[in-house]
């Protein structure tokens, strides 16, 4: 496996994660990544806290869903998510730091299959499985799965 960590040598992910105006704004940070791997890491912020005063789940699936990004994308053609699924294991609060590591479990034609742990400290806050679909082109992007 090839690491590689931001401001080395940009690459499809540090190319697509870069326009990624969402996550920018959510402050998520990318911490290293290689063929098929990506660590992130984001701290809950009080906007991403709902009425129960625990993290969204929505925040907590769209900070795996780019973990999944980077790495389903790490091998250069654009890929998209085709499906995904997350298993919510215990709450994220208001300040926690939270990391995202995400790992190629297989890739078939132009079909992969990423799951990505979302952990606070050594604590597994979510479990999530996301797979993916490499577009022919980038041109028709519109009209394959999101």
């Amino acid at each position: 496996m090839t690491t590689q960590t931001p401001g080395t040598m940009p690459g499809p992910v540090e190319t697509m994660f870069a326009a990624d105006e969402a996550s920018r704004r959510l402050g998520i940070e990318l911490v290293r990544y290689g063929e098929g791997t990506a660590v992130l890491r984001m701290t809950v912020a009080p906007s991403m806290v709902n009425g129960h005063r625990i993290a969204h789940g929505g925040y907590l699936f769209l900070f795996a869903d780019t973990a999944f990004a980077c790495a389903c994308n790490s091998h250069g053609p654009v890929t998209v998510a085709a499906a995904a699924d997350i298993d919510f294991v215990a709450p994220a609060h208001e300040g926690d730091v939270l990391v995202a590591t995400a790992r190629e479990r297989t890739r078939f034609g132009r079909s992969g299959i990423y799951d990505v742990s979302v952990l606070r400290g050594d604590e597994v806050i979510a479990e999530f499985r996301g797979r993916s679909r490499t577009l022919r082109s980038p041109q028709h992007a519109d009209e394959e799965p999101q």
